[in-house]
This record gives C-alpha cells, structure tokens and sequence, in this order.
C-alpha cells in the first residue's frame, strides 16, 4: 500500500461524494469496501483497490461531476468543500462559504500564520489534512446532535 501516492487524496474525495450521492448508509458502503478490497476501511486498502471501488460506483450509477464541488486541483480542498456541504444542512449558517472560510482560518494560526490561513485554496496538504480531520469531527458530533 502506497500512503504517499498523491492520487489517494482525490480517490478518497470520490469516494466520500460517491457514497453521499449514492446514499449509501455506513454498513452498505462498508460492505463494498470489504467485498471489493478485503478491508473494512478506505486507509487500509490499495489505491488500485480503491480505483476498483470507484469503478464499482459507476455501475451502480454515479457519475463523477467536474469542478462541481471546487475548481481546485488540489484533492484536499476539493474534500474540505465536499465535507462542508454535507455539514451545511446542521450548521446555523446554513454552511456558507464565509463560515468554512472563518472555520479554517481559526484552525490555521499558527507561530507562522498568526492570522490563519483565510480560505481551504490556500491550504497544503498538512494543513488540508488538519482541517479534514477537524470538519469530520465537528460532522460526527452534529450528527449526534451536538455542536
């Protein structure tokens, strides 16, 4: 398994908007998983596994969309805008793209970045990463109906 290969990102966007558009509960997508890699988690399996997966969802009938959640070419930020419009329907903002702006600035400061970094575009992958990693939280604590 290749955890540095850069297509891992956009692989794991696809398979987040393919499993939303497809609404496929968290059992089913897991089954898939399981049935076509032999791994009950995306982390666990290989990019060509995972590639297997995505052609899998096809038949089932998704369709990739272009540029429809961000313009980016940059996988994490494509996730960011994907995660953050599933979230909008529990947010009091209605998740407007202010509010994922004021969210990733606040996870950003740093030593080197005192006043954050102001929009998911301007993110590398470390601090893409950071702020996935922070949206899924927050996403997991609405769904369980906490702020």
């Amino acid at each position: 398994m290749t955890r540095t290969d850069p297509k891992r990102g956009a692989i794991y966007a696809k398979l987040h908007i393919a499993r939303k558009e497809l609404r496929l509960p968290d059992e089913a997508y897991r089954d898939i998983l399981h049935r076509i890699t032999g791994k009950s988690s995306a982390k666990d399996a290989t990019t060509p596994a995972l590639e297997k997966v995505l052609a899998h969802f096809r038949t089932l009938g998704w369709k990739p969309k272009k540029g429809s959640l961000s313009s980016s070419d940059k996988p994490h930020v494509r996730m960011i805008y994907a995660i953050w419009k599933d979230m909008g329907p529990m947010l009091d903002s209605g998740g407007t793209r202010e509010a994922l702006r004021a969210y990733v600035q606040r996870q950003t400061v740093t030593p080197d970045h005192p006043g954050g970094i102001t929009a998911p575009e301007f993110l590398d992958g470390v601090q893409g990463r950071k702020v996935i990693e922070g949206l899924k939280r927050w996403k997991a604590r609405l769904e369980r109906g906490l702020k």
